[in-house]
């Protein structure tokens, strides 16, 4: 392993023994809700993993060390940090170097997760194509680190607050299948209603963990999206969020919000319009995704 990267005892015995492995991001602990929501949250999705016969793996860096499997106390640590960087993979470098703390997006903890050997990735959505990219060019990284790294994710789809069909065109180019479980449609993270399709429908974990051994042993490289749609009892009404999009994003115009402050105004801006039935949502579609990633970590871990 590398000088840059401490795995805890536990997940580093799952992987030895061939048991299944969540990964987790942390920026949804630094940056997505405050303290103390942020470690109740953390913690629940850890219990749920858990309570499915897999083992979490929450990644991020503490004091210039990248951590893959955060200790309860350590998950306090992170929750209660100020100016936590969010760290993908150009910030890596400068994060480690100046030992400094950062918490990992989708593209970081997709990077660090392939480094040791961690197949499953529970998030809430993906990042993807954002409205107006013909013009600005902004594009996630998580796109191409989805193309370039065998990793499954389980998401409620990409953010609603992007391009759901310029991300569903990206990831066709650069061929990552966009499975729908359980669904024929892609759900739009808040509403289980977008208005496209995904490639496939699966319905089981089994039929998710065969479809990606035959991807990876045949040499296919790249990721999987299994888009798991937000539970009925927690879906937003598709056109009232939409609307709180139009509003927020015209906003964050207005101010010359732009880069990686877009998406956490964003978000910020939909909790308030919304009075706060945003980030209800949010938890709970973490939590299903949670339980289904890890149901997929264990059928996957069976051959």
């Amino acid at each position: 392993m590398n000088q840059y990267i401490v795995m805890s005892q536990e997940v580093s015995e799952a992987l030895k023994n061939k048991r299944a492995v969540v990964a987790l991001e942390s920026t949804i602990i630094s940056h997505g809700m405050p303290y103390p929501e942020n470690v109740k949250m953390a913690l629940q999705v850890e219990e749920i993993i858990r309570g499915q016969g897999a083992v979490p793996a929450t990644i991020a860096i503490l004091d210039g060390i990248i951590k893959v499997g955060l200790s309860s106390d350590e998950i306090e640590v992170l929750a209660k940090a100020k100016n936590v960087y969010k760290v993908g993979k150009r910030d890596f470098a400068f994060v480690l170097s100046k030992k400094l703390t950062g918490a990992t997006t989708v593209s970081g903890t997709s990077l660090i997760a392939s480094m040791t050997g961690i197949k499953i990735f529970a998030t809430g959505g993906i990042g993807g194509v954002h409205r107006g990219a013909t013009e600005t060019f902004d594009i996630s990284r998580d796109l191409e680190e989805l193309s370039l790294l065998d990793i499954c994710v389980v998401c409620a789809g990409a953010k609603s607050i992007l391009d759901l069909g310029l991300t569903l065109e990206y990831l066709e180019t650069k061929g990552v299948e966009v499975i729908g479980y359980q669904t024929k449609e892609l759900p739009a993270f808040y509403s289980r209603e977008s208005g496209f399709n995904v490639n496939y429908q699966l319905d089981t974990p089994a039929e998710i963990a065969s479809l990606l051994h035959a991807k990876w042993s045949l040499g296919l490289t790249g990721g999987v999206v299994i888009a798991n749609p937000i539970p009925k009892e927690f879906s937003m009404d598709a056109k009232k969020i939409n609307e709180a999009i139009d509003q927020a994003l015209a906003e964050a115009k207005q101010k010359g919000i732009h880069g990686n402050e877009v998406t956490p105004f964003l978000l910020s801006k939909i909790k308030h319009i919304t009075e706060g039935t945003s980030l209800d949502s949010n938890i709970e579609l973490v939590f299903n995704n949670a339980r289904l990633a890890a149901e997929i970590a264990v059928e996957y871990s069976k051959d």
